[in-house]
Formats: structure tokens, C-alpha cells, sequence
């Protein structure tokens, strides 16, 4: 019997690019995204809790969550929009991370072996200029996964984190090319933004059954850009 999972943000982006490699390991893939095949808005509790059952009554118990969904969200801290970016942020980023990963959790709990892995991303790490809410939001998700790794690890659920560096998504598409090309020259040590499926492949290790000693691990897969210096 194929193990289940579940990916928010699965209808585009690294969402995707870990959809298709789940399944291409055979593994049943529920996809939680506004546009998926299960439309879901993470920060609704109530349509949280109805797609897991959903989940939960077309293919069986939840073994493996990827929290994938998220927004950008930017500005100043003295702008009129920062109080609805914030909000926007926390609500998509990191309240909805929350809230999946409850609706699944007596599921992975009950597996055994559950596989919990967050997204945030190497803003979870630092800070770049005028990126407070999503920064902040991207903190609180390896903060988040660092809890449940402690709270949980002995039941055999373990919870990761994965932290892109820049990703040529739909998120980053609006970035002019010739910015794009000079921030990876100066910022990037392999010297290029990176594509969705190199995200996936490590999110897809970390689920393995075999990744059970890999627990409230926070991994940078930013082609060595927070190694400089």
C-alpha cells in the first residue's frame, strides 16, 4: 500500500516539482493549493479540516505533510500597507503551515513514522532590506518545525525544515532577468538561481523512511549563498 501525503502550494513552484517527484516514487499525493485538485485556503481552519478528511477517506491515513504554501509579502515598517502585508504573511506563511500540520498530526502520529517538512526559506535566517513580514513569517515556520521536532521525536514523527535560496518560481518571475543574473553573480557562490526540482529533491530525501534519525533539521539549499562570508 502506497504511503499518503500531502503538499500545500502543490499546483506550482517547489510545490509541484515535490508533487511529481513524490509521485513519481509512487506515493499517493494529495495537493492542497487555491487552484489544486483540493482548493484550499491554509489560513481556513474549517477548509483545512474537511480537505484532511477528504484526504483521509479517498486514500487512507496521513503519512508525509510538505508545507509548501506561501506568499510574498515586503515594505517598510512605517508603510500604510506593512500592518495588512504582516498580517498577510503570518496568516499563509506560517498560521497556515500551523494549521495543516494540526489537522495531520493525529495521522502522522499514529503512522509511526511520519514526515513533517516545512518550507521557509534563508530570509528564515537573516534579513534583507524591506522584507520584514515575510522574514519574520519564515522565522516563525523553523521555529515552528524546531517545536515539533522536539515535542514529537519520539514517537517517530520527525519534522524538517528546508530553506531555499533563490528559486526561479512564479514568486520570483517578476524580478527582471538582468537582476536576477546580478544578484546570483555577486550573492550566489554556484552563480545562478536555482530550479524548483533541486528544492523538491531534497524536501522528497527527507521524507524517506530512512531520513528517521534527521529531526528539527533547518537545511539552507541556496547554492552556498549563506556561506559567504
Amino acid at each position: 500500500m502506497s504511503r499518503v501525503a500531502i503538499v500545500t502550494g502543490g499546483a506550482s513552484g517547489i510545490g509541484a516539482a515535490t508533487v511529481g517527484r513524490l509521485r513519481d516514487q509512487g506515493v499517493s499525493v494529495a495537493v492542497f493549493d487555491r487552484s489544486g485538485d483540493y482548493p484550499v485556503d491554509v489560513t481556513d481552519l474549517d477548509q483545512v479540516t474537511a480537505a484532511v478528511q477528504r484526504v483521509r477517506g479517498e486514500y487512507g491515513p496521513i503519512e508525509i505533510l510538505v508545507n509548501a504554501a506561501g506568499v510574498p509579502a515586503g515594505g517598510r515598517v512605517g508603510d500604510d500597507s506593512y500592518v495588512n502585508e504582516w498580517n498577510r504573511a503570518i496568516a499563509v506563511n506560517l498560521t497556515g503551515t500551523m494549521h495543516v500540520a494540526r489537522a495531520c498530526l493525529a495521522d502522522l502520529l499514529a503512522s509511526g513514522h511520519g514526515r513533517i517538512v516545512n518550507v521557509a526559506s534563508t530570509e528564515g535566517l537573516g534579513a534583507t532590506r524591506n522584507t520584514g513580514p515575510y522574514s519574520v513569517s519564515k522565522h516563525g515556520v523553523i521555529g515552528f518545525t524546531r517545536s515539533l521536532a522536539v515535542d514529537f521525536g519520539r514517537t517517530g514523527l520527525t519534522a524538517n525544515c528546508v530553506c531555499p535560496g533563490p528559486v526561479l518560481t512564479g514568486m520570483t518571475a517578476a524580478i527582471p532577468e538582468s537582476s536576477r543574473d546580478e544578484f546570483a553573480r555577486r550573492q550566489v557562490p554556484v552563480g545562478r538561481y536555482a530550479q524548483p526540482d533541486e528544492i523538491a529533491y531534497v524536501i522528497v530525501a527527507l521524507t524517506a523512511p530512512e531520513a528517521s534519525f534527521i529531526n528539527g533539521a533547518i537545511i539552507p539549499v541556496d547554492g552556498g549563498m549563506t556561506a559567504v562570508g
